[in-house]
């Protein structure tokens, strides 16, 4: 089982890297002064890991935070991803070398395939695989894959994926997807843990918030980390950074999970892995 000790706290990647295991998100955080201020706020709070993707168009910024702040480079896990359009084995290697310039930086910590694109995802991991073998990126794996995208990129896969990125929260558990990865050692990962604020609504995060003394959103975050999976909430309001950052102080009954997984209904409110076109 992993320890989960404090905010710098991290999981072990298959490889041997160590993936701080909560971190900020910054997904419609806007480029500029915006970006700037929550990268440096977080990493100011304790934060060692910073998600964003070409897409977010928020990368000069984040980097730009990340210079900013007073934390050396080799101590932040930054993370980007590959865009749909950009899929394809050249593609790619373009637009990795994009990012890195737009960042500011000289290599990734982890780089993601954002969606399973059909067709062309194969090609996308080869030249992350590449990208892997030539030392520019720590840690490489994807986001939005279904247990028979995995299955399907195993095939051909050098390198097993090490981070699988997942809408993950109590409405969407996908428990034998999240089995699926632990037997490979591909390391799951949330996104939209909050439900895009609809935990806020829900009786059982309101009692157990009022149980433990604690918000919805930490109530959440904690049941994240206690699944073993790694959560890098957004926001870009400094007392919020720091609010959803206080989830070591406490830890939820075996009771408490079970009671968050029981109310599972494999509900999205992202788009559908199965069924996107964008």
């Amino acid at each position: 089982m992993n320890s989960i000790t404090d905010i710098k706290g991290t999981f072990r990647l298959h490889n041997g890297v160590r993936m701080p295991y909560f971190g900020l998100g910054v997904y419609l955080s806007e480029d500029g002064q915006e970006v700037i201020n929550a990268v440096k706020w977080s990493l100011e709070t304790g934060y060692r890991h910073i998600d964003t993707a070409s897409v977010y168009d928020n990368e000069k910024g984040v980097g730009a935070g990340i210079r900013e702040s007073d934390v050396p480079r080799e101590d932040i896990f930054v993370v980007s991803k590959v865009w749909n359009s950009d899929q394809g084995f050249e593609k790619t290697l373009n637009a990795f070398d994009q990012s890195l310039d737009r960042l500011g930086l000289d290599y990734l910590d982890l780089y993601l395939v954002h969606w399973p694109v059909s067709g062309k995802y194969k090609d996308t991991w080869k030249a992350i695989e590449y990208l892997y073998e030539q030392k520019r990126v720590r840690a490489i794996g994807v986001s939005n894959f279904m247990q028979h995208h995995l299955e399907d990129l195993l095939n051909t896969a050098k390198i097993v994926p090490m981070v699988n990125q997942m809408e993950f929260h109590p409405y969407l558990v996908q428990q034998d997807l999240l089995d699926f990865c632990v037997a490979r050692n591909i390391q799951y990962e949330a996104w939209s843990p909050m439900m895009q604020g609809r935990i806020f609504g829900i009786d059982t995060f309101n009692e157990l918030a009022a149980k433990y003394n604690k918000t919805s959103a930490q109530i959440v975050l904690r049941w994240n980390l206690q699944k073993g999976v790694i959560t890098i909430p957004k926001s870009s309001k400094r007392d919020r950074i720091v609010a959803n950052s206080e989830i070591f102080d406490f830890e939820l009954s075996p009771e408490d999970v079970a009671n968050l997984d029981s109310l599972d209904k494999s509900q999205r409110f992202g788009p559908d892995p199965n069924n996107f076109d964008f």
